[in-house]
Order: C-alpha cells, then structure tokens, then sequence
C-alpha cells in the first residue's frame, strides 16, 4: 500500500477511543471501510480511517442518523448542507422544549390539575396558523357584520394576541387563560352586542373606531376625579359629565337626542355595557401575551361616569 501506516482494528480502537465493536459496526455499515486486509482477513486501517472516525462521532453526537453520514461520507450530500438541516431542525427542538419548560413552570405556579395540564400543553403545542384560526373565530364572531366598519381593521389588530416563538411562562398561561375566554359565548355575546351599539353610536363622517375614542375619553376626563375621591353627585362633578356628555354627542353627530337627559341615558347605558370584568381581563392577558404595557383598569371610571350620569336624570 505504498509504505503507508495501516492500524488494526484494536489499534484504531485505542487512537479513537471507540470500542472495537463500534468500529466493526460502522465498518459493516459502509461508513468507515478497512483500507485493507491481512491474508488471514484482519480488517487494517490507514490514517483516514482515524479522521472519518473522528467526523463520524462528531455527527453521531449531534444527533445525526447513521444514513445521512454515509451519505456524507461518500459525498452525496455536503456536510455544509447537513449542518445547516440539522441546525434548524435543532432550533425546533430548542423552541419546543422551551414551550414545554414554559408550561411546567407555569402549572407549577397555578398548582394545576392534570385535566389544566394537558389543556395548557395542547394550547401551547397549537401552531401559529392554529392559533391565528381561534383568534379569527373570536373576533369573527364579535365582529360579525361590522367588517365595513372604517375603523374594523385597527380594532382587530389591536385586540389580537401574538404568542411569541420563545415565550416565558406567564405568555403561556396568559395564553391559556385568553383561549379560555374565547370560548365563552356569554363573552363573545356580551363583546358583539357592545361592538354593534358603539358602532351604531358613530355620526357618518366619524371614520375613526368609537369603542378606543369613548374608553379614552372616560379614562382622560374621568379617572383623576376617581383618584381624587369626587363624588359622582356632588357638584364638583357636574363640569365632568357635562364634557363627558358633550364628547359622546359630537360622536353621535346628527344622531344625537335633543334631549340632555336622553343623551345621559344613553351614554351611561353604553358606560355600562362597556363595564364588563372580563373586557378588562382580555385587554390584561393581551398585554401580557403582546409584550404590552399593563392597562389600568377602566372599571373604577366607568362605573363612577355612569352613576353620574344616573344622579342628574330626572325619575319619572
């Protein structure tokens, strides 16, 4: 062979660090074949078969199957293009068991039980196009016949959840908890009656989403007479529904009541239908999910807005 150096199988065995068992099998296998033999047979090895030993387990230790280092091997495929595959299907791997360690952390906050366990691990296994179709159901059906509405495609974006690829555990039982509250119908009920009359409520030439404009306006001219501890009848309040009043009818625009009471009647009836526990509880869990800063809770302001407006309608 040239002069060449030729080991035996139990030199080779010694040099690499692998078993003589090892060897044989993947000499059997094709991937490192013996350079030669002796006229009794003994497999001999050159000094390649020390580096095809060396990539072999290399490849082995990165999860590689043996089918694709032989193919490798006999450079049918380029190891360039191996390690790339590989990479990525590593990074999979990393993202599920990063999803899963998610949810072990977060069952062991919540102290779930087995039947929260599993719910919480098959919502989290959903894929993004899974979960984008629960989110589109929901909307869907709190939307429903207000996808013309000029204000339509910026109330959904803002109200859709975006679970990270990589999320931390308080995002997947975030998660858990918002898909939950997709299934309440009492909820998806509640969300589409509330989007109809605020929709209803807008004058003609608003293009702008009424829902944002009249929760802002409450949360603006309303919460720092809350923190302040006005009373909604007193007399230091009054400034505040009348403002609160004249926003809502420039809202209403032609459809506005000629009658200040009627307009205070209806303005606190939509005050309260917007006051709904679980409407603050979709907009926290969505914070959470989105990265979001946490929202204030609008319930305080909603309910002193109403009662205020209640205390100045006359009782027939």
């Amino acid at each position: 062979m040239n002069g060449e150096t030729l080991y035996s199988i139990g030199d080779l065995a010694r040099r690499t660090g692998l078993t003589v068992k090892a060897i044989r099998f993947y000499a059997d296998a094709g991937i490192v074949p013996p350079t030669d033999r002796t006229p009794a047979g003994y497999r001999r090895y050159g000094v390649d078969a020390i580096v095809r030993i060396e990539l072999v387990r290399t490849l082995r230790e990165l999860g590689i199957n043996l089918a694709t280092i032989r193919k490798v091997m006999d450079r049918e495929v380029s190891l360039t293009d191996v390690a790339a595959t590989h990479a990525e299907a590593l990074d999979v791997q990393i993202r599920v068991l990063r999803q899963r360690r998610a949810v072990l952390m977060a069952v062991a906050r919540r102290g779930s039980t087995p039947q929260e366990l599993d719910l919480m691990h098959k919502l989290a296994r959903l894929s993004e196009a899974e979960r984008q179709c629960l989110v589109d159901d929901f909307l869907g059906a709190v939307f429903d016949g207000l996808q013309d509405h000029p204000a339509f495609a910026a109330v959904t974006r803002s109200l859709t959840p975006e679970l990270p690829e990589e999320p931390e555990p308080e995002q997947i039982e975030a998660w858990v908890e918002l898909a939950e509250l997709f299934q309440d119908r009492d909820f998806r009920a509640t969300l589409h009656g509330m989007a109809q009359d605020l929709a209803a409520d807008r004058a003609p030439d608003d293009a702008t989403g009424l829902p944002r404009i009249l929760a802002e306006a409450v949360r603006a001219q309303v919460a720092p007479a809350v923190e302040d501890g006005v009373e909604p009848d007193s007399a230091e309040a009054e400034p505040i529904v009348t403002a609160l009043a004249a926003h809502y009818a420039r809202i209403l625009g032609s459809s506005s009541p000629h009658d200040p009471h009627a307009l205070y009647l209806r303005l606190a009836a939509r005050l309260e239908q917007m006051n709904d526990p679980r409407r603050d509880q979709y907009l926290s869990l969505l914070a959470v999910i989105n990265g979001w800063p946490a929202p204030g809770s609008l319930a305080p302001a909603l309910t002193w807005a109403a009662a205020a407006l209640r205390t100045r309608i006359p009782q027939r």
